[in-house]
């Protein structure tokens, strides 16, 4: 008998549970896309050389590799005549790092993150060796030491010294090791370029390096740099190759923009046709924005564009839907101002670069239980070119007067690639979660914090960042 009542309790149990679920609505939420452009960690334009809210450079021209001359800020971030930014570029001679043997001049790349930082954005770093004119060449010390008369005839004309003197990979190695005791894994710093010899870090005529040399140089980087994003380069098969073997390698090219700039004496020369598409499959990176960023920089400055190379808007067209073929996540227009006649074309390429993302639908029960499984459904479409690569974590608010609580999932949102994703989860609700209705948002949000950090493109978008899409009930169910 007693059995039997056993039996019959058990089943009056399921079939209350089963009732319970049965009974419950499924509420199924459609987000409204938005068309904005939307201003994201990790991608879009940057600032050189400059920071949000400072002025332009003037005319079609730009510095680069002197330390940075500060402008002062008057509390606006907007930047005329260019786009809203979350990356400052600063490019760097080595010479003003390291301007005695062994003794490092941080302050200037502290100074810069701290600027970086209050102005709302990280920072990306290149330290040149050298540039082409005598007040952008190497540290004096090291002049000195190697040949102060500069009787050294180099073989490529971007050479200011000769590469296999070991003490090139010895020293400028050195001090690219320090710089990564020192800022790998710093929050603030976006990434590194990989840059190893030529003019401005350009590496250019790479291929000629020996084996020896190059893996030393790549290696001082590599292994200094586990943390931040390294951004190599693309210089030639066997450097890009050798770099990529330690991991997760992004690339970057100097010169986009380029279909005639040097036609005339190079033979019809030119990047965007005769060396950017051929060096991308030779070097093996055709693939590597799957999992690290691509960042390129404009050849010349827009108004060379339109005043010295009179592009019209197809040659504009052509040249940003190559770089979002390659999967561009940032871009540097040396803080040059866009002109007016292209700026509806920089604005559908800033929709596009990077990762975008939509929240399609996001499906869920009417009402949940205190100490139950809150069980959701969600498509996602990326409608980017690229991943995010920034370790963000999605969550889910739920809110009212009485309690807010912050649930994260597990999803690998850095796995998003261009197209759709779909992502199902439950979350467990507290024993002791008040009952009643509560707003439910969602974001992207950081690791560390938990505060949004990512725009998505769709209505609801709260002033904290979170983004509502419906409400939910918590009750007890007895």
């Amino acid at each position: 008998m007693n059995k039997l009542k056993n039996y019959l309790f058990l089943l009056c149990a399921i079939l209350a549970v089963a009732n319970h679920s049965t009974a419950q609505q499924l509420i199924r939420v459609r987000p409204v896309e938005i068309d904005d452009v939307l201003t994201n960690p990790g991608k879009g334009f940057m600032t050189f050389q400059r920071f949000n809210g400072d002025s332009l450079n003037s005319g079609n021209s730009w510095t680069e590799g002197f330390p940075i001359e500060y402008q002062e800020f008057d509390g606006d971030l907007t930047n005329e005549d260019h786009p809203a930014t979350t990356i400052a570029y600063f490019r760097i001679y080595w010479k003003y790092i390291e301007p005695e043997e062994g003794n490092y001049n941080w302050d200037l790349l502290d100074r810069a993150l701290q600027s970086a930082t209050s102005r709302g954005q990280t920072l990306m770093i290149r330290i040149a060796p050298y540039g082409t004119y005598d007040n952008e060449d190497v540290p004096d010390w090291y002049r000195k030491m190697v040949d102060p008369k500069r009787e050294w005839k180099s073989p490529v004309p971007k050479w200011a010294v000769d590469p296999e003197d070991p003490r090139y990979a010895q020293y400028f190695g050195r001090m690219i090791r320090a710089m990564g005791a020192r800022y790998d894994g710093h929050p603030d710093v976006e990434g590194i370029d990989l840059a190893i010899v030529g003019a401005w870090g350009e590496g250019e005529s790479s291929q000629l390096l020996s084996k020896n040399t190059m893996q030393l140089l790549v290696e001082a980087y590599t292994e200094s740099f586990t943390k931040t994003p390294l951004i190599a380069l693309l210089m030639d098969e066997k450097t890009n190759k050798y770099a990529d073997s330690f991991g997760d390698m992004g690339w970057r090219v100097d010169c986009i923009g380029d279909l005639d700039f040097w036609a005339a004496e190079e033979n019809g020369f030119a990047h965007m046709y005769d060396l950017y598409p051929q060096r991308i499959i030779n070097c093996g990176v055709k693939d590597a924005w799957e999992s690290a960023p691509l960042s390129f920089e404009i050849c010349g400055t827009f108004l060379r564009w339109k005043e010295e190379q009179g592009y019209n808007r197809q040659d504009v067209e052509y040249i940003f839907n190559e770089s979002l073929k390659w999967h561009i996540s940032s871009f540097n227009a040396k803080s040059s101002p866009v002109p007016e006649e292209w700026k509806d074309l920089v604005d559908e390429w800033l929709k596009k670069m990077g990762y975008r993302f939509v929240l399609r639908t996001i499906s869920y029960p009417e009402y949940v239980a205190p100490g139950e499984m809150f069980r959701f459904k969600s498509w996602w479409e990326n409608k980017g070119v690229a991943p995010i690569y920034k370790d963000f974590l999605l969550a889910i608010k739920l809110t009212n007067d009485a309690r807010t609580e912050v649930f994260i999932t597990d999803a690998d949102i850095r796995s998003w690639l261009p197209g759709d994703n779909i992502y199902d989860d439950a979350i467990a609700i507290p024993w002791d979660m008040p009952t009643g209705k509560y707003q439910m948002q969602i974001g992207i949000v950081d690791k560390q914090t938990h505060q949004p950090k990512v725009n998505l493109a769709i209505e609801g978008r709260t002033n904290e960042g979170w983004y509502s899409f419906g409400e939910i009930e918590i009750k007890d169910i007895k």
